[in-house]
């Protein structure tokens, strides 16, 4: 039978700014078990001041005092290890729940950054205040923006050729991939590139639009609910994704054009795959019923995902004609 597992932030249990195969797991699970996972956002000169009524949680400043910082800004809690994976395989990551933790997130930019690197000159950040009950954040000039929370940073382990890999760069093992269709409700798979696949967390948002052009989205601390399971000998490339709505593939790359390449190319094998359709009706569908759609264009390579209603995959999609 499947197991629950609780992991919360402590200095034994995050790392702050890679993803490394040398990281030891903090945690061992078998295939198809449940963990919920506590993450926060932020160093030290991202904490909201004493007289701003915010509550910073309690776990924030040992993990900033006590673990070492990587080459990129996400704390990531994990890694987890699956039992049983092994490279060519691919993690299931079910994402059953995710909530907000506290009550502010911040969002930063700064100089030489972001989508319009060269037109503000001076960096900032703000604090953002957080209702969770209400499931709102309130930005300074007073807009009520509703929360949809997230992710950011979700991703196994790289090959261990690879060495250390900043946080800030998504890859074939995911990591910062900054994209919002993956809430609660949505199945996230990853290449198992390592043994055991080793599947970090972090980067909570509040809400983010497509692009997060400024850099950053509304930076927090959530609680997510996983269930984890293996799929073996997957033999995937990259992450990719499913919603209640839509089957997703998504790709990443310096130049926005190559990642749409990228992305669509999947797209359009996954839909033979599924449908058995030819590579010239799968293509035919893609212009008719696919949506590609920028997902961030921050994190030095970019990403685009395209999105596959799945009334497109119903039994009569196959026939041509």
């Amino acid at each position: 039978m499947s197991r629950h597992h609780r992991l919360e932030c402590a200095p034994s249990t995050v790392h702050w700014g890679f993803f490394d195969a040398a990281q030891a797991p903090v945690l061992t699970i078998e295939p198809g078990d449940t963990v919920t996972v506590d993450t926060i956002s932020g160093g030290l000169e991202m904490l909201p001041p004493p007289d701003t009524g915010f509550t910073v949680l309690p776990e924030h400043r040992p993990i900033l005092a006590e673990v070492p910082r990587g080459p990129g800004p996400h704390i990531l809690t994990g890694p987890i290890a699956v039992a049983g994976a092994q490279p060519g395989d691919a993690l299931k990551i079910e994402i059953l729940d995710v909530a907000l933790r506290q009550d502010w997130g911040f969002n930063m930019m700064r100089p030489l950054a972001g989508a319009l690197a060269d037109d503000f000159p001076v960096g900032r950040h703000i604090h953002i205040a957080i209702d969770p009950a209400r499931n709102l954040a309130r930005m300074p000039w007073g807009l009520a923006v509703p929360a949809a929370p997230f992710f950011g940073c979700m991703g196994t382990a790289p090959p261990a050729a690879w060495e250390r890999q900043t946080s800030v760069i998504p890859r074939a093992f995911g990591g910062n991939i900054d994209n919002r269709e993956l809430t609660a409700g949505a199945t996230l798979y990853l290449p198992v590139l390592e043994p055991g696949g080793l599947f970090s967390v972090g980067d909570g948002h509040a809400a983010q639009g497509h692009g997060e052009v400024n850099l950053t989205a509304i930076e927090t601390a959530l609680r997510g609910t996983f269930r984890i399971g293996l799929e073996k000998n997957a033999a995937l490339r990259r992450p990719r994704a499913e919603t209640p709505t839509h089957i997703m593939t998504m790709a990443f790359d310096p130049d926005l054009d190559q990642a749409m390449t990228t992305a669509l190319r999947d797209m359009v094998e996954l839909i033979g795959r599924l449908t058995g359709l030819t590579r010239d009706d799968a293509y035919t569908l893609c212009s008719v019923a696919a949506d590609l759609t920028v997902t961030q264009v921050v994190n030095i390579h970019r990403g685009i995902h395209v999105s596959l209603p799945r009334w497109a995959l119903r039994a009569d999609a196959t026939k041509s004609g």
